[in-house]
């Protein structure tokens, strides 16, 4: 009973937190004529893949216009400062709590920098819908957003410590669902006949779900390397079914399709802001729909792939580690050969991974063009990939947290 009190409290705590973070967008930075600013933004394709982090933030300016974007980058740079320095690579890997600790102290650091980057960027850009702006304003809306940035940082390590989840992820999960209904409502559209939306709706459900079930697979999938200790031969001469070395076929995550498609808005928003005819002409076959748009978007997500995959997995390491344990892999020599296979397999899975997220990336506007409903396309990839991991973890953290408790009342 005491552990789920102790549970309720924790799912009580986020909850709570996630509302506030929420209600924060809403409140407005002063000064700005807010109408007019979300009219111009509406259709501005950079501005809409950020919306999918901040909720809207950037569309409405509110005091958590920032979100946790800042956080998220913060984190992404010290991920590959700490793969470029040695000394960052020492204290992730040698110094323990100490070290974590550090690194992540410097990623708040970085944090803070970026968010008075992206606010002065912001104070700058919505200069044409001030009612009054200069010195004064810069200033207060420099330290508006970036107070906001560095709150929203805190309820994230808050729910990360404290509550159930991890905390950035939450934020954007909430982020992502909020604007599911306004996606759905402007599909199904409230004046068609009651027929019309009763199979529409039905359609988007089953399309929803079959979204669902790709991007499980895509974010579930592993292929286990068996491996064998001498230990393990000496006393039962077996291979033990369940010693075995995960290989996720999508390494990367959802940081290869975030990536690509943060570069394919890149076009659409220069075209935009530039109203210049030859620049419109260049950028003209990397718009949405076109036959060099989708192959530019599958080698940029191939590419990221690759390259993330080589961030987040060391052959060298694994086989080191496993040569230190006594274990190998069947039939695969210990140190060198068991790098290469490695690095053979991993190939593999990341090039499998990565047509799997093209697949997934291409779903919303494959339906978009059959069925004529857009939903999909506001949803996109890269949030069903979002909202799909974060579930799986949230879920498989609180039973965890359950069994753990069962575990130690029976020790007691």
């Amino acid at each position: 009973m005491a552990a789920n009190n102790i549970l309720v409290k924790k799912i009580t705590l986020t909850l709570l937190i996630l509302i506030i973070a929420r209600l924060g967008i809403f409140i407005p930075v002063p000064g700005i004529d807010h109408d007019a600013f979300y009219n111009s933004v509406g259709k501005n394709t950079l501005v809409n893949f950020l919306n999918i982090f901040s909720g809207g933030g950037f569309a409405t300016i509110g005091i958590f216009a920032l979100g946790i974007v800042p956080y998220i980058n913060a984190s992404l740079v010290m991920q590959l400062l700490s793969k470029v320095i040695p000394s960052l690579e020492l204290l992730q890997k040698e110094e323990g709590n100490t070290g974590r600790q550090k690194i992540i102290q410097f990623t708040r650091y970085l944090a803070l920098g970026w968010a008075i980057i992206q606010s002065i960027a912001i104070a700058l850009w919505i200069k044409p819908y001030v009612f009054y702006w200069n010195f004064t304003f810069v200033i207060d809306t420099i330290l508006s957003l970036t107070a906001g940035a560095i709150i929203v940082m805190w309820f994230s390590e808050l729910i990360t410590e404290k509550g159930i989840g991890n905390g950035a992820s939450l934020l954007i999960f909430q982020n992502i669902i909020s604007g599911i209904p306004q996606n759905v409502k402007t599909s199904i559209n409230i004046n068609n006949n009651d027929e019309e939306m009763i199979v529409k709706g039905m359609l988007l459900f089953l399309l929803f779900i079959l979204m669902l079930v790709i991007t499980i697979l895509v974010q579930e999938g592993v292929r286990k390397i068996t491996i064998v200790s001498a230990r393990q031969l000496v006393t039962r001469n077996e291979l033990n079914p369940q010693s075995y070395l995960p290989l996720r076929l999508n390494q990367g995550g959802v940081m290869p399709i975030v990536f690509a498609s943060a570069s394919m808005a890149l076009p659409p928003s220069l075209n935009s802001m530039f109203h210049n005819m030859y620049l419109q002409e260049i950028l003209k076959p990397f718009m949405s729909g076109s036959p060099l748009y989708f192959m530019t978007y599958g080698i940029l997500i191939i590419s990221f792939s690759y390259f993330y995959s080589s961030l987040v997995l060391n052959t060298d390491d694994i086989s080191k580690n496993l040569k230190k344990m006594g274990a190998s892999i069947p039939k695969i020599r210990p140190g060198e050969a068991t790098n290469k296979y490695l690095k053979k397999i991993i190939h593999r899975l990341t090039f499998l991974g990565s047509i799997f997220l093209f697949v997934v990336a291409l779903v919303p506007s494959v339906i978009a063009h059959l069925t004529g409903l857009n939903t999909f396309q506001g949803l996109g990839a890269t949030s069903l990939l979002i909202l799909v991991g974060v579930a799986i973890d949230t879920a498989k953290q609180i039973q965890t947290y359950l069994i753990s408790e069962q575990y130690e009342s029976m020790m007691k």
